[in-house]
């Protein structure tokens, strides 16, 4: 059985996060926020360091509760860059509260994260046919207009590559190598 050319070797948890969650559809707000979050969160970082440390930022992000998040003071913030676990970049943790504020307004519009992302094209999810051979993609004219979209909302570390991950981990589109055993 063989995985996306990323997942072999990496590891346990890694191998465990290919085989039953990436690229699989998701559209559960709370778990959209969080993937929203680790992926802001591993920009100029390795996915396998965030992967590591989820269980500590899902602890400290109160299980991605947006409204919990939503309403944290600069100081109980400031607090969390202490905690064991926690990736140390303030202005990726003080983003957790504003991508939690611009998630509520976002709300008054669509019912959820997911049908917002979702909604963007009718023809999701997007399947790649890509050879372990071929150059990955990292962002998409798709992930360049969400990335706009959601900045013009107020969410934070959004840019295109981010949003193209988000969209990846989603199921958005399903970008398994031709060569891996989920493929479809």
């Amino acid at each position: 059985m063989s995985r996306c050319q990323w997942a072999e070797g990496a590891g346990p948890k890694m191998q465990h996060y290919h085989d039953t969650e990436w690229g699989r559809e998701e559209r559960n707000e709370t778990k959209l926020f969080e993937l929203l979050t680790l992926e802001g969160f591993q920009a100029g970082l390795s996915w396998k360091l965030v992967l590591n440390r989820r269980e500590a930022l899902r602890a400290a992000f109160f299980d991605y509760n947006i409204y919990t998040l939503s309403k944290l003071s600069d100081h109980q913030l400031q607090t969390l860059l202490d905690r064991p676990g926690m990736l140390k970049n303030r202005l990726k943790v003080f983003s957790v509260r504003t991508n939690a504020l611009a998630l509520l307004q976002l709300k008054k519009e669509f019912k959820d994260l997911g049908t917002y992302l979702w909604g963007f094209d009718p023809a999701f999810p997007h399947i790649s046919r890509r050879s372990k051979d071929d150059t990955p993609v990292c962002e998409s004219p798709l992930s360049r207009a969400i990335a706009i979209d959601m900045k013009r909302r107020g969410f934070k570390f959004v840019g295109p590559k981010i949003i193209y991950s988000l969209m990846q981990a989603a199921g958005l589109v399903n970008d398994h190598e031709k060569e891996c055993m989920l493929c479809q």
